[in-house]
């Protein structure tokens, strides 16, 4: 990749305390996130995909510092953003957005569209007050809401139109990186198809960075250049999109992709089914995290944590986090 590093993240972690006892003191930790490393180049589209509870969200939030991470450096066009106040962090978010998954939980139901895109700008101080009407309902254009629909509350509008609010809003300030927070998980399937779309287009129009969270591989697949595995808070797999689906090589990726239905009755593919629950974040294994439900654990994965790392026939830009990448390759046919 030749563009530059927009974000680093370096060794992030995000621990929620659990408070307990008669004085509520804190008796233990969530581990949501613990200990992740991975970059995002300008311009680039990087999917974290992974089950509930993997700390998908969360990466998110931390970058925005919506939750304060508990360490780690999160370097943003070379400013480390942990170590900004909070005030110079509301600055910087007008550089980082966030689309939610609930558009209609994160819109103001008693402002009208136009209101809900003013603020934004007034709040960031990117356009004057004369010009912000005439740039909101640019925007509403720009994603495919009518004009005439500027004076309306969020009620107003179906879940797809909600989101294309939500994506104006975002733009409105002119950021450079934008958290896709399970934005499209909440809409119908054709929908879907149309706001992942509009996201393609608008990335190349504004020069846009994303950060797609999601659990649907279907989407996944659709947008992004690259691909981060995440499971029980660790990063598990990373790769771009071509090799993480034609050459799956993490035993969790493979079981993941292995669910993906095939619209062709006539083809069978095994379905790889992972035994047990994901474990607690609060007392999660040792070694590999997956060891409990891996068909490949042995005593060394019991006792130590594998690194991520390129083994043979893997491209450069692959990694996986795996003792045995090399014992226990096979290709998995996902056509």
């Amino acid at each position: 990749m030749t563009s530059s590093v927009l974000l680093e993240v370096n060794h992030l972690k995000q621990y929620f305390p659990i408070k307990g006892g008669f004085l509520g003191r804190t008796v233990d930790h969530v581990k949501a996130v613990d200990d992740i490393s991975f970059a995002i180049h300008e311009g680039e589209t990087v999917s974290v995909v992974g089950e509930s509870g993997c700390g998908k969200s969360t990466t998110g939030r931390a970058i925005l510092r919506l939750d304060e991470p508990t360490a780690g450096e999160m370097i943003f066009n070379g400013i480390d953003l942990v170590s900004l106040s909070r005030k110079a962090m509301r600055k910087k978010r007008k550089e980082i957005q966030m689309i939610f998954q609930d558009p209609y939980a994160s819109l103001n139901p008693r402002q009208t569209v136009s209101q809900i895109l003013e603020e934004a700008m007034a709040i960031q101080q990117v356009a004057p007050k004369r010009e912000r009407r005439v740039r909101a309902i640019e925007l509403m254009e720009k994603v495919g809401l009518s004009p005439s629909h500027a004076d309306r509350y969020p009620h107003e509008f179906s879940g797809g139109q909600r989101q294309r609010i939500g994506i104006a809003r975002a733009l409105s300030v002119q950021p450079k990186l934008v958290i896709c927070d399970e934005a499209v998980s909440a809409l119908d399937v054709s929908i879907q198809a149309q706001v992942l779309n509009l996201l393609k287009q608008l990335q190349k129009e504004f020069q846009l960075t994303y950060l797609f969270i999601s659990h649907d591989l279907g989407v996944v697949r659709h947008i992004s250049d690259r691909i981060i595995v995440m499971y029980l808070g660790k990063i598990v797999e990373v790769a771009d999109k071509t090799s993480l689906f034609e050459n799956p090589r993490h035993p969790y990726t493979q079981a993941l992709l292995s669910a993906i239905p095939i619209p062709d009755p006539d083809k069978k593919k095994e379905r790889i089914v992972l035994k047990g629950d994901v474990p607690s974040p609060i007392n999660p294994p040792s070694g590999c995290r997956f060891h409990t439900r891996c068909l490949y654990a042995t005593e060394r994965c019991r006792h130590e944590a594998p690194i991520l790392r390129t083994a043979t026939m893997m491209k450069e830009n692959h990694t996986a986090a795996c003792h045995y990448l090399e014992d226990i390759y096979k290709s998995i046919s996902l056509h």
